[in-house]
């Protein structure tokens, strides 16, 4: 299906500040206790006493702390929340359930192995992704219980959201939604592609977003045939097809989303490539359910793509789980043993990529549920045709 669209008239769309401001993130609607809980019951299967949570997704998952130097001691009867002066009346309003110790970050090895002993761990369990080998050597020497490498303890609790977390990035695919809307509106032959990406991230940020997720992606014509192409200053020309990767952070969790329009009539080759990756990306939400595995589904839409003759074309995953971090799990990807739980967001974004014409990828964030799936976008998949 084609939507052919005449220059659109800037005066239909909102005003910069217009869009009405979210209200923040409602964090007596998470219980951090729980969460926590559900961690150290976690631990005897882990083959561990205690853990040492220092990835901040996973303290702030954990506390509600958002700032930028936390970590976190759990045992099943403990927990203890360290950072530095910066932070102490902000720790002291996000983590008030938590034992909170302050010091300066050099002295936090000798405070983690007090801690430890205080607790009585004798095997410390650490995130092997958050630790560097530094951080390592210094606990090591400070702590006199064994230390021991645990790989996304919290990150596999993180995978299911809760209603909160869903409200969170279903505003966030809203403000993504709306800056879609107006970038149609600003798509005029010469613009380039570093303008086209602030006008995408300026409109997310005035509607009420804390941050962009990412760094866009912008690619007009031959450039759109790079998967994670970084905007320049080529200019768009009739003829050229338009991409953009780009989304959004409300109080923390991602929006993720990708659209490929025309700016006057494109390519035969690439209207056809466009129709491909949509029911590519069909067959994957279609596949999208609690229980399925992550490479089943990513077969499901890889398939269309190679029977169609261009499966060296699509080179990436299929998709992966947004939240806290733009990129966790699920992994929507060849080969992929990871089930989707239900409540998970997962990304589906095939794409096909011509070296020379250009590139086509198409991606929603879903929502998994029992019986299926829930798209999250209201931003049509079908070719957008912009006629100047």
């Amino acid at each position: 299906m084609l939507f052919v669209r005449e220059q659109p008239d800037p005066l239909r769309f909102a005003p910069r500040g217009c869009f009405p401001l979210h209200p923040h993130y409602d964090d007596r609607a998470v219980d951090h206790a729980a969460r926590r809980k559900r961690l150290t019951d976690r631990l005897p299967g882990l083959e561990v006493d205690a853990l040492l949570v220092t990835r901040l997704p996973n303290v702030r998952y954990l506390t509600g702390f958002t700032g930028s130097s936390g970590e976190l001691l759990l045992t099943a009867s403990t927990a203890v929340f360290f950072t530095d002066s910066r932070y102490e009346e902000q720790a002291r309003h996000q983590v008030p359930d938590v034992a909170r110790e302050i010091h300066p970050h050099s002295a936090f090895p000798a405070a983690f192995a007090r801690a430890a002993r205080d607790a009585g761990a004798r095997r410390m369990g650490f995130e092997a992704d958050g630790v560097t080998y530094r951080t390592y050597e210094q606990l090591q020497k400070a702590n006199g219980t064994e230390l021991v490498p645990v790989r996304e303890a919290v990150e596999v609790l993180r995978q299911a959201k809760d209603p909160e977390e869903i409200r969170l990035i279903e505003r966030a695919q809203e403000l993504t939604d709306e800056a879609f809307d107006r970038v149609l509106a600003k798509l005029v032959e010469g613009i380039t592609e570093r303008e086209v990406a602030l006008e995408l991230e300026d409109t997310m940020r005035h509607g009420g977003a804390e941050r962009i997720g990412f760094d866009s992606i912008v690619a007009f014509g031959e450039n759109a045939a790079e998967p994670h192409h970084g905007p320049i200053d080529r200019r768009l020309s009739r003829g050229d097809v338009v991409k953009m990767d780009f989304g959004c952070a409300v109080d923390g969790y991602h929006s993720d989303m990708t659209r490929t329009v025309a700016f006057g009539d494109p390519d035969s080759r690439l209207k056809e490539i466009h129709d491909l990756v949509r029911r590519a990306q069909e067959a994957g939400i279609a596949a999208v359910v609690a229980g399925a595995r992550g490479g089943a589904v990513d077969a499901a839409a890889r398939a269309v793509i190679r029977e169609a003759g261009h499966g060296d074309h699509f080179g990436h995953s299929l998709g992966h789980g947004v939240g806290l971090e733009v990129h966790e799990g699920p992994g929507l990807r060849s080969g992929s043993d990871d089930e989707l739980p239900e409540g998970a967001v997962v990304t589906v974004e095939p794409g096909v990529y011509l070296p020379g014409l250009g590139g086509v990828r198409i991606e929603d964030m879903v929502e998994v549920t029992a019986k299926g799936c829930r798209p999250l976008p209201r931003s049509p998949r079908e070719l957008v045709v912009i006629q100047p």
